[in-house]
């Protein structure tokens, strides 16, 4: 695991203090090591958190004749299995390393060897044959990787403010950060800046000595299928499904260093747990935080599981310093981000590795098996779908009239959409009447079907796709590399921990996307098929305990610890000098939040965030210079 970073001018020539400048900032993604290669106008650099081939594993590394080069962030499970394929071929290999594998397979396959991949990573590679750069992500974009192209070059790094250092010019994207008053986040392949992109998941780059940039995708994740097929089998996809599962956990626990596991008390970071234990020798080392609130705590739940498999178990009661603490997060965050659970995430992260290297987690199982409950609210919903479009227009009438306040306004405003897909995403995202009372009118952004077909092509199916398929996809391609994985990567990178994914396996998400809705959801829950392949190794309590986000009681340290800090950003003469919320619409939310009268601690967050990472990003830009 490590951070990234480069560059390649085809008219200048490269010098590596201008690469070391680049992977300063990146020091916490990997603190064991650093390494840079220049040729010419290129130059690449990489900071090393050593999990594999401790001893000479030293990146960047080349092939056989120095002619192909390689920074590389992430892991390859499969690189075992691909080594003597390679070697067959002709590769003579002189490391034990997996980045070794990645640089062979592109000297025998370019760009197409990236299907062979199993795993999660960020890569550049220089072709001095060809003399071109070539960039790449894994399929679900687990690692980031941001790149700029400009007039005299290309830029590349793990995070942008490793771009920073080099001198790319990083203004703010209105059109982006009106994204993020809709999702909390800011969707790929936008960044906050103009200029500069997100590589999208399951994509490659090249940019030639011509300033030539061509681009590709070597993976898409299938459509969900909506209904069984005639030789559909229940029981035999659960076999395979618990086949697949265990092979995608054994794969992760390959490492040459200590290795853990997050345990929430859940579905999914329980099973990771289980078949962890059942495959290892020795007692899985297994991490729990928690909250006094019992709404928030989770930890009887873990120590259940912990209990069962005799993990060696380590849990905390988390009393933080607020203020300090969301002061310490944002400087890690290269954009505005929305989700509180960035905070626990944090959290667990910094005390796992006080123990171990590497932590294996259960995300991606809500994205996969309908484990959300707007899945749910989609199948409960359907209804709606044969209400005429002429018996919807009252409804939103009404719901226009109401005032901002009334309960039900925003209700009846998802209900009187005239499409399932606006529906679905006026029920999960940010209400409109709720953007449209707090934000000027131009930050706003449309609210129908052809903004969303716009915007998220490459995260929508085609027109007349199920809306349970259409949005299991997005959430499967837009909300989960934009929120949850950006959660998971910077907050264990800011702490120089790997995280491994085992429900994220490309191969296990191809069996789930091929099994129908009601497998997945039935009676109104959702992860049936999951359970059923793997809930006789859960302790029962949990099978039908209801469900609990990952989050912290924000809504209480609003009204506590983390008052002060957010009525004086939010209501101070910077936040509003910018024009986006007005302060009688700001002090009001806080107002009725710290009457009780209603819960806006997930809209005062989403503002404090934007307005801390406006103050970070405005400190940073002072002293930018050109270093190559």
């Amino acid at each position: 695991m490590c951070g990234i970073a480069g560059f390649y001018l085809p008219d200048r020539n490269a010098n590596a203090a201008a690469v070391r400048a680049m992977c300063d900032p990146i020091v916490h993604r990997g603190p064991d090591d650093e390494g840079i290669y220049v040729d010419g106008g290129c130059g690449i650099g990489m900071r090393r958190l050593s999990i594999i081939d401790l001893n000479t594993g030293h990146q960047p590394i080349s092939n056989e004749d120095g002619t192909v080069w390689i920074v590389f962030n992430g892991e390859i499970y499969n690189y075992q299995e691909l080594r003597p394929r390679l070697c067959g071929q002709g590769h003579r290999f002189s490391t034990h390393s997996d980045t070794e594998a990645i640089i062979h397979l592109y000297e025998q396959e370019g760009v197409e060897g990236l299907r062979r991949l199993r795993g999660m990573f960020g890569i550049a590679i220089w072709d001095s044959r060809e003399r071109r750069l070539v960039l790449a992500r894994d399929r679900f974009g687990k690692k980031p990787l941001y790149y700029a192209v400009l007039p005299h070059g290309i830029y590349f790094a793990s995070e942008s403010k490793s771009l920073r250092a080099a001198g790319v010019p990083l203004e703010t994207d209105e059109d982006a950060l009106r994204l993020y008053f809709m999702f909390g986040y800011i969707a790929d392949p936008r960044s906050p800046y103009r200029g500069v992109k997100k590589l999208m998941p399951g994509a490659w780059l090249t940019y030639g000595a011509d300033g030539t940039v061509r681009q590709g995708r070597y993976w898409r994740m299938p459509a969900p299928v909506e209904t069984a097929g005639p030789d559909w089998n229940e029981g035999a996809a659960a076999g395979n499904l618990r086949e697949l599962f265990d092979e995608s956990v054994r794969l992760r626990m390959i490492a040459d260093v200590p290795l853990g596991a997050f345990l929430s008390g859940g579905i999914d970071s329980s099973s990771v747990v289980a078949s962890m234990a059942l495959q290892s020798k020795e007692p899985v080392k297994t991490f729990s935080i928690g909250f006094e609130e019992a709404s928030h705590n989770e930890l009887p739940y873990a120590a259940l599981v912990a209990k069962k498999y005799k993990t060696e178990h380590h849990e905390i009661v988390v009393r933080p310093d607020a203020v300090d603490l969301v002061n310490r997060i944002v400087q890690f965050l290269d954009e505005p981000f929305g989700d509180a659970s960035v905070i626990p995430t944090f959290i667990v992260s910094e005390f796992t590795r006080r123990h171990v290297k590497v932590a294996l987690s259960g995300d991606g199982g809500d994205e996969l098996f309908g484990g959300y409950p707007q899945f749910w609210a989609v199948e409960r919903q359907r209804w709606l779908d044969r209400v005429p479009v002429i018996l919807k227009k009252p409804v939103g009438f009404l719901a226009e009239a109401l005032p901002y306040s009334a309960y039900g306004k925003n209700y009846l405003r998802m209900v009187s959409r005239p499409t399932a897909l606006e529906r679905y995403f006026e029920y999960t995202y940010a209400p409109f009447f709720v953007r449209q009372s707090l934000l000027d009118p131009r930050w706003m952004l449309p609210s129908d079907d052809a903004f969303y077909t716009r915007e998220f092509a490459e995260n929508l199916l085609p027109e007349g796709a199920d809306t349970l398929a259409q949005a299991m996809y997005f959430e499967g391609t837009a909300n989960l590399v934009g929120d949850m994985l950006v959660k998971v990567d910077r907050m264990s990178m800011a702490n120089s921990l790997e995280v491994r994914c085992p429900l994220l396996d490309h191969e296990l998400a191809e069996a789930a996307t091929r099994m129908p809705h009601s497998a997945k959801i039935r009676n109104g829950r959702g992860k049936h098929i999951l359970l059923r392949a793997l809930s006789d190794r859960l302790p029962p309590e949990l099978l039908n305990r209801p469900k609990m986000g990952f989050g912290v009681p924000l809504a209480k340290w609003f009204r506590g610890p983390l008052r002060e800090m957010l009525t004086d950003t939010l209501t101070g003469s910077a936040f509003q000098s910018r024009g986006i919320i007005g302060k009688a619409a700001v002090t009001g939310l806080i107002d009725e939040h710290q009457r009780g009268r209603r819960d806006n601690s997930a809209w005062l967050w989403w503002m404090l965030m934007l307005e801390l990472w406006f103050r970070a990003h405005e400190e940073a830009a002072r002293p930018a210079a050109v270093l190559a």
